[in-house]
This record gives structure tokens, C-alpha cells and sequence, in this order.
């Protein structure tokens, strides 16, 4: 059982490494650099070459069934959830078998949409908040524990 996170800009670093820690899992934050090796034993700084889909490569490379894999890029979560790991995105949503089909082609109609419009799409997402980092802690207790089980 391990927990890949993609790490590059991921809000819940700090939170993944203590939930892995408390059941005794490696946790491999994997990101193009810029990161801060942990002290800690069961965690490994993976540091990819540079390149747009290196991280993602690396990890979907490496998961299987009983790891957990964070992430909010939908196609690693696609590659992730094929290769039977689950899958959470920061904010604490599982990506899975029956809703990864449509994540993708919402992703993909809305750059449609972005590529559209001459003018913009407008803002962002909105702001991560506490309670997106609340809901983090509690599914990846959750899929830990059950990775545990499977």
C-alpha cells in the first residue's frame, strides 16, 4: 500500500503525509522539483525531468490496486483508476470506474468551450478552502482504510 501524490501546486501535501504516516504507508510526493525532502522515513521525494506529463508517467507507471493516488489532473486519475488504485482529487472527491468517463469529457467540453470563446472563459476555479482540506483528511482516512482491507 502506498499513497502517490502529484505534487506539483497540491494544497494537501502536509495533511497526505500524516494520514499515510498514522497507518504506516510509503507516500511519494512526485513533482518536476521545487519541493522540500520530508524528514520523514516513510515519505520519498520522486524528482522527474521536466516535461508536462512526467510526474503523471511516473506515477501511473507505478499504482496498482491497494494504493491511493492524489490528484487533480483527470487524465493521471483516468490512467490511475485503470490500473485499479483509487483516486482522490485535493478536495477530497474519488474519482472512480463509474464517474471517470464523464470527468473526462466534461474536461474536454470545457476546453472546447475555452478554445470557443475569443474573449475568455472568465476566472478560475474557486478558492480551496478549510472545509475542501477537511473533506481531503477524511476520504484518504477512508480509502486508506479500506486499501488496508482489500
Amino acid at each position: 500500500m502506498a499513497v502517490y501524490v502529484d505534487a506539483d501546486a497540491c494544497p494537501v501535501r502536509a495533511e497526505a503525509e500524516r494520514v499515510a504516516t498514522r497507518h504506516g504507508a510509503r507516500l511519494y510526493l512526485v513533482s518536476n522539483g521545487g519541493l522540500r525532502p520530508s524528514r520523514n522515513t516513510l515519505v520519498d521525494t520522486v524528482i522527474v525531468a521536466e516535461g508536462a506529463d512526467e510526474a503523471d508517467r511516473w506515477i501511473a507507471d507505478r499504482c496498482g490496486p491497494g494504493d491511493v493516488v492524489v490528484t487533480a489532473d483527470i487524465p493521471l486519475a483516468a490512467r490511475c483508476v485503470e490500473a485499479g488504485a483509487r483516486v482522490l482529487r485535493p478536495n477530497g472527491e474519488a474519482f472512480t470506474a463509474a464517474n471517470i468517463g464523464q470527468q473526462l469529457a466534461m474536461r474536454d467540453l470545457m476546453a472546447d468551450l475555452r478554445a470557443a470563446n475569443p474573449l475568455g472563459a472568465g476566472g478560475g476555479g474557486r478558492a480551496f478552502s478549510r472545509a475542501d482540506r477537511s473533506r481531503f483528511l477524511d476520504a484518504l482516512e477512508r480509502e486508506l482504510r479500506a486499501a488496508g482491507r482489500g
